[in-house]
């Protein structure tokens, strides 16, 4: 089964007025282009490109085919997502049936459990780079961080929050800088405060303060936060995104966001990869809902590098991208006219296209895609990728 999909991008005000149709090779149209959606979630499912306008989701459950697990994104932002995390899939459930015994609709603003399934996602890079906060930053780099800014009520707040370095008392970790002698709850209580108890005035400072500030070590962390403070003026999220690591990932390069792990990205077009849900708990950066209490219940407030993902080159022009999870795996193949590449596949799969013309063949049906293009393909063993160019193959994860 290979069946033709598309999509209509989403507009959502953080996406990029040029990348999404710079990749597609059309005109913009002068309104953001955030998202375009290749699947069969029910907030934004494909259309089956037959002119029926007959949707992926309706068209699987006619033919039998049970739903994808995972949603394929083209992502391109122009500013900071809000910072967010996701649920366990134990959470996810019991938040679930907590928020429909409440009798909370599905569609309102402030319902955070809209399924009942985990979300943890992918992302590959497509542009020259893609930026990102993703987890929180040791402790000792942040406090750093927060000396470049200079003296003011916002840095001696989180300075005295932050506490202080490991001393040389025979804490592990002193000599190193880690946080071994840290606890859970530093991390903890400085995001709570900084999302209840940081009123404007500080979080007003903070600004000021960063607009002064000068650091070799971290000016492209300041240069986001500048960025994020002007998108979000007087958000106390600015405090939490202070906390977080900066990556900045180049064309191939991938993070993975686990369950519970904060993140926003900033800027920059990329693959993404995720459980099929849609549940979001949000941490500040946004106007949207932030819940604080649940947000608080379900954060990862580990410090530490950001997750990235090395793929593994299974074949040559194939690499795989396979996080600890068994919802999805996603694939970069890469064809030229003399090297076609054969796809193994251990479920349904979407292939989407974002270089070049290649052919997609199944064992009795061929399509052709160009950028921004897609194939949903069931019930197959394999798929064949001819032409010159490149695309991504998202499929179950390995168990």
């Amino acid at each position: 089964m290979l069946i033709p999909i598309s999509n209509t991008p989403r507009d959502y005000s953080w996406g990029s007025v040029d990348l999404i149709p710079a990749l597609e090779g059309r005109e913009p149209t002068g309104r953001p282009e955030a998202e375009v959606w290749y699947g069969d979630h029910p907030g934004c499912p494909s259309v089956v490109a037959d002119g029926s306008g007959q949707t992926l989701d309706a068209a699987l459950a006619a033919a039998g085919e049970p739903p994808l697990p995972f949603l394929l994104k083209v992502l391109a932002a122009a500013s900071s997502l809000s910072i967010q995390a996701h649920p366990t899939i134990a959470q996810a459930r019991e938040g679930f049936t907590r928020e429909e015994d409440a009798g909370v609709p599905r569609d309102a603003a402030d319902r955070l459990y809209r399924d009942a399934n985990h979300k943890p996602e992918i992302i590959v890079a497509l542009s020259d780079e893609f930026r990102a906060l993703v987890g929180l930053r040791p402790l000792e780099d942040t406090r750093r961080l927060v000396a470049a800014l200079g003296e003011g009520p916002a840095s001696a707040a989180l300075t005295q929050r932050l506490g202080a370095p490991v001393g040389a008392e025979g804490a592990a970790g002193a000599a190193t800088g880690t946080d071994a002698a840290a606890p859970a709850s530093v991390v903890r209580d400085l995001l709570a405060w900084a999302l209840t108890d940081a009123d404007a005035d500080l979080v007003a400072d903070l600004v000021r303060a960063l607009e002064r500030a000068d650091s070799d070590e971290f000016a492209e962390e300041i240069a986001t936060l500048r960025a994020a403070a002007a998108d979000f003026p007087g958000d106390p999220g600015l405090i939490v995104a202070l906390l977080m690591n900066l990556v900045i990932l180049r064309p191939g390069q991938a993070l993975f966001a686990p369950a519970g792990v904060l993140h926003a990205y900033q800027s920059g077009l990329g693959v993404e990869l995720m459980a099929a849900s849609d549940n979001v708990l949000r941490g500040g950066l946004t106007p949207k809902h932030v819940d604080v209490p649940e947000l608080m219940r379900v954060v990862d407030v580990a410090t530490g590098p950001t997750p990235l993902v090395v793929p593994q080159e299974i074949a040559p022009g194939v690499r795989e991208y396979a996080p600890p999870v068994s919802d999805f795996a996603l694939t970069a193949v890469t064809v030229t006219a003399d090297q076609p590449v054969t796809v193994a596949l251990r479920g349904p799969a979407i292939v989407l296209a974002t270089a070049g013309d290649v052919e997609v063949r199944t064992a009795d049906a061929t399509a052709s895609l160009v950028p921004g293009a897609a194939v949903y393909v069931g019930r197959e063993e394999r798929v064949d990728i001819s032409g010159a160019g490149a695309v991504f193959v998202a499929q179950p994860g390995r168990e």
